[in-house]
């Protein structure tokens, strides 16, 4: 299966929020629901099961100046086996303008037995935007092992690369499963936030949790392994990333090894 999904948002003259355009074909099917404040938020909607190993799915996100956009899914996607081999591919390419405000908050991606998926994201944020973007990922279904995922994350701040990412688990990845890698966790994530008014955090490892600035501008990368989905999205909420590094107790950070 083909399928593609188009998003284009811009501010209007009073700072609102508006889709110019929003469109999709099962099973990428795009959704906007009433948001709070002047953003809007839309919900990716799955038309059919999968990926299936084959499927080709591609949605681009446009963010105008100044204008605010949440994207979220209903449900985690799952991706599984389909005609021996096959690879199921998707690929997010969004661009965010100079004031403009990106919230990329999909629920997991599930990799299933037998799949064989590659997931990529290519991002470009302009000086002065804002960007909120998490991916997670959860090694197989219960009780099973993962098939073949690949995921790369590519984004750009000003034209000039910011961070290249990528994470191979499953059957054809030696050692994913090792303490180089994931230390048998079954869960992975990370969360970026690039925001021009929000310093970087220092770099710090606390468990399984690491907290790294990035040296291409104002952006802090979020990283976790955990032992399932629930404990990994506490460690990757956006509102609560830092408090899950520093501790409660008078504002100092207890259990945290700090880098550099």
């Amino acid at each position: 299966m083909r399928a593609t999904a188009r998003l284009v948002a811009c501010a209007d003259r009073r700072g609102r929020t508006t889709l110019v355009e929003l469109r999709g074909e099962s099973p990428l099917l795009l959704r906007q629901v009433p948001a709070p404040g002047g953003g809007v938020t839309v919900y990716v909607v799955g038309g059919a099961a999968g990926p299936l190993a084959g499927d080709d799915l591609r949605l681009d996100v446009e963010v105008g100046p100044g204008a605010v956009v949440r994207v979220h899914t209903v449900a985690a996607s799952v991706a599984l086996p389909g005609r021996p081999g096959a690879v199921s591919r998707t690929l997010v390419r969004a661009t965010v303008a100079d004031g403009a405000t990106l919230y990329w908050l999909p629920e997991q991606l599930v990799a299933a037995a037998g799949c064989a998926h590659v997931a990529g994201s290519q991002v470009d944020v302009a000086e002065g935007g804002v960007l909120h973007w998490r991916d997670e990922l959860i090694c197989g279904r219960h009780g099973e092992q993962p098939g073949n995922v690949e995921i790369n994350t590519w984004v750009d701040l000003g034209g000039r690369p910011l961070l290249r990412q990528s994470l191979a688990v499953g059957p054809n990845a030696a050692g994913w499963a090792g303490p180089a890698v994931l230390a048998g966790a079954s869960a992975t994530g990370s969360l970026l936030i690039v925001d021009p008014a929000r310093p970087a955090a220092s770099p710090a490892v606390c468990g399984t949790r690491a907290r790294l600035p990035l040296a291409g501008g104002p952006a802090t990368l979020w990283s976790a392994t955990a032992p399932d989905a629930h404990t990994l999205r506490e460690y990757l909420e956006p509102d609560t990333a830092m408090d899950t590094i520093a501790a409660s107790a008078g504002g100092e950070e207890r259990g945290v090894v700090r880098v550099g």
